[in-house]
């Protein structure tokens, strides 16, 4: 079969790049032995095939795939797959995209629960970690931090780990961690912490409102203060801007007490050590051996946890923050690690 020069050209630059003669010709339009034959002439140092069943995916097309993941053209192999298969002369399976992601030093992944961020936030987060970004960790130590967090009454949220021998029932009662439909419940909580240890903590009763908090204020954050040796005119309170702690009744109460209130951006938990200590204070619930009998149980559990967390644990926590701001403007305002 006669060729023609710009067939022969086609030929010989995608066999270059790898594609199979199967697929040259069937792009050039021209027979696979003709194509193998000017490959042959015109490239002898290709290798030659060793064989078996041939690529699906050239190299050229291994990368396409790649880029069009990583850019988010697509989210995953399934996806890309059916993507590709409507213009590709023959079809693949996830399966073999996957292998091809995986060649490109790729790897699957669970996506991490990040807050959505508007630009806006992004902005405001950036601004906030520039203001801050010169504090040392002796300028953090001055500042006493505050959150709320829900502690279920069946299962706290903690990971718990087990070991399983081989061939053992893998939902066998011991190897699992019990949850309930209905009447599971839940407690509310609010809490502190600083440089020298946790302050105190406080059960929320019901839905905590801006009355609610300023009572909890009021019980809780001056003692904290004084616990901890926070003396007045070098420390801060920090809290985010859920608007029960912006009200105007929370912010008379902050002029009242001559307290600074560390500003904040919003949307940024990750800039809150104090949620991490929550993590630690749920898995150390999920160790007990049985559930509470109550919610007065959980509660009295909750106290014996949070009173234990020993100091180095806080100063670790609060350590980080240099680390956390240099994250944040690394990533111009957006979400980190933490």
């Amino acid at each position: 079969m006669t060729i023609t020069k710009p067939q022969l050209t086609q030929i010989i630059s995608l066999a270059k790049q790898g594609t199979s003669s199967t697929q040259i010709a069937l792009q050039v339009g021209c027979g696979d032995s003709t194509c193998r034959r000017v490959i042959r002439k015109h490239l002898p140092h290709l290798n030659r095939s060793k064989g078996g069943r041939p690529a699906r995916l050239d190299t050229a097309t291994k990368r396409r795939l790649a880029r069009d993941i990583v850019s988010g053209r697509a989210q995953n192999a399934t996806q890309l797959a059916k993507t590709f298969n409507t213009t590709a002369p023959i079809p693949v399976s996830p399966q073999t995209i996957r292998n091809a992601l995986k060649e490109a030093d790729l790897k699957a992944f669970t996506k991490a629960q990040r807050p959505k961020l508007t630009s806006t936030q992004h902005k405001n987060r950036l601004l906030w970690a520039r203001k801050y970004e010169h504090w040392t960790v002796d300028d953090w130590k001055r500042v006493l931090w505050s959150d709320e967090v829900k502690i279920n009454f069946i299962n706290s949220d903690g990971r718990v780990w087990a070991w399983q021998k081989k061939g053992e029932d893998r939902y066998s009662e011991k190897l699992v961690t019990g949850t309930v439909k209905h009447g599971g419940g839940k407690i509310n909580i609010w809490g502190c912490m600083g440089w020298n240890g946790v302050g105190y903590c406080v059960e929320v009763e019901g839905n905590l409102d801006k009355v609610q908090y300023v009572d909890i204020l009021e019980s809780s954050v001056v003692k904290s203060f004084n616990k901890l040796g926070l003396r007045q005119g070098q420390k801060y309170f920090q809290q985010d801007n859920d608007p029960k702690h912006t009200s105007d009744l929370a912010m008379k109460w902050f002029q009242r007490k001559k307290l600074d209130v560390l500003d904040w951006p919003s949307q940024s938990p990750d800039l809150n050590p104090i949620e991490h200590l929550w993590v630690l204070l749920k898995v150390r619930l999920s160790q007990y051996g049985v559930p509470p009998k109550g919610t007065h149980e959980l509660w009295e559990r909750v106290e014996e946890v949070w009173n234990d967390i020993a100091v180095d644990e806080c100063r670790r926590l609060i350590e980080s923050m240099p680390r956390r701001i240099k994250a944040v403007i690394k990533a111009k305002g957006g979400n980190t690690k933490y």
